[in-house]
């Protein structure tokens, strides 16, 4: 009976956690991840708060428990990385990160004794690498994607620099950050535990702003300034990793830099290739046939597959190489750019213009209709206490395009919704 209470909890949890647009399918290995991640007890409380970010205050009155009670609850829980510690309008909020890009990496983050992280990177491996069903939903699940490419700026003519938006730029995030942690990459670390690791810097998780407030504080990433970051950044660089890092313009939560043979989103890309699992730079390479020796040097360096070796159709020269790119499946990061030692590779920019959410509140409710979850996101409990959480949501709705605000109506069966959307449309026929 008491085995049963236990998996009870946990399965309670699991339906807390795939109310976000990033959840995690339930199966016996999430179970057993949660089982080393969370004591059961904490399992039950978590499943009864929101997803999104709320006070000490509103835990206690869930949990009936007092306020120091629950701070020291949720304390606990953050410096673990469990949760972010982060604060609403000058007042301490806390709030539970997706499993990806969140938790599942915070609990490999810091190297330590908080958790049997031999065990835990076996369970991820096996939940993430073997079976495919988390995999494809977090980067499968609908067009907006977590997380997006940055562009390798060093590679970058005079002419593709007109083309690149400050928010386009890893360096342009480190020099507007609040706050920058860096900490042991969860990819690497996870495929070390198993054997698999490869040589590229283990110390080069990137954090920025309140993440990195959170994660700084309680001791899973180190606080760096920008000089020191931007020397890291180059470092990645130079061991032509690609910088994956949140999809949004304003205020980017972390920089991962990735290698092509441990990290989740390039494996990703590799296997469901055809479902565009990351979104892209505004970026494509370009070959230059003349100048193109057939090295394969961008072949070996593209995370992705998306540089082949083909015959160059040389008749004097059967043996001959050329490199072909796959458009379809490149990230436009330009690392091969980089490689190539004959100058035969530029970057061009794509013919259709790659968009970003603003923000996060943004990309998550996007994310949301995509995925069919925006009711559980607008209508869980407390989150109807908020009237500035519920004009963010129904602020991003109206600036949609028409499918998505059919989409988003649909979901919410809101007649409210519904003259909103057919005011604006009202609006927008009007003559001026």
């Amino acid at each position: 009976m008491s085995h049963h209470t236990v998996k009870e909890s946990y399965r309670k949890l699991s339906e807390r956690l795939n109310r976000f647009p990033q959840g995690a399918p339930p199966t016996d290995l999430l179970f057993r991840i949660l089982e080393v991640l969370f004591t059961s007890e904490e399992a039950e409380m978590i499943a009864l708060l929101p997803i999104k970010p709320f006070t000490v205050d509103v835990a206690a009155r869930i949990w009936k428990k007092t306020d120091a009670e629950a701070r020291d609850i949720l304390e606990n829980l953050a410096s673990r990385g469990m949760m972010l510690d982060t604060f609403i309008h000058g007042k301490q909020a806390f709030v539970m990160p997706p499993p990806m890009a969140g938790f599942f990496e915070f609990s490999m983050m810091r190297i330590g004794d908080h958790y049997d992280q031999k065990l835990l990177a076996e369970l991820f491996y096996q939940y993430l690498n073997v079976e495919d069903e988390f995999v494809k939903a977090l980067f499968t699940g609908g067009d907006t994607q977590v997380g997006r490419v940055f562009v390798n700026e060093q590679v970058l003519s005079p002419d593709n620099q007109l083309y690149v938006l400050d928010y386009e730029r890893s360096t342009e995030v480190i020099d507007t950050a609040s706050f920058i942690g860096v900490g042991t990459c969860y990819c690497r670390h996870k495929m070390q535990h198993l054997d698999r690791a490869c040589n590229a810097p283990m110390d080069i998780c990137m954090t920025f702003n309140s993440t990195a407030r959170s994660l700084i504080k309680h001791g899973i990433a180190r606080q760096v300034d920008k000089t020191e970051c931007t020397d890291l950044l180059q470092k990645a660089m130079d061991h032509n990793l690609v910088q994956f890092g949140e999809n949004v313009q304003e205020k980017v939560s972390f920089i991962c830099n990735c290698c092509g043979c441990c990290c989740e989103a390039m494996l990703a890309a590799k296997k469901f290739a055809v479902f565009n699992p990351i979104c892209t730079t505004n970026f494509l390479p370009q070959i230059d046939e003349q100048l193109c020796n057939g090295c394969g040097k961008c072949v070996e360096a593209c995370p992705v597959a998306a540089m082949a070796e083909v015959s160059a159709g040389d008749p004097k020269h059967p043996r001959k190489k050329k490199a072909k790119l796959d458009e379809s499946i490149c990230l436009g990061c330009g690392v091969c750019v980089r490689t190539c030692r004959t100058k035969a590779i530029t970057l061009k920019s794509r013919d259709k213009r790659v968009i970003t959410p603003l923000n996060t509140a943004h990309r998550t409710v996007v994310m949301a209709i995509e995925r069919g979850k925006l009711q559980n996101f607008i209508f869980e409990n407390q989150a109807l206490a908020s009237h500035r959480a519920m004009a963010t949501i129904l602020g991003v709705i109206l600036k949609l395009p028409p499918i998505k605000q059919a989409m988003a109506s649909r979901q919410m069966q809101s007649l409210y919704l519904d003259h909103l959307l057919g005011t604006k449309k009202k609006q927008a026929s009007a003559p001026h």
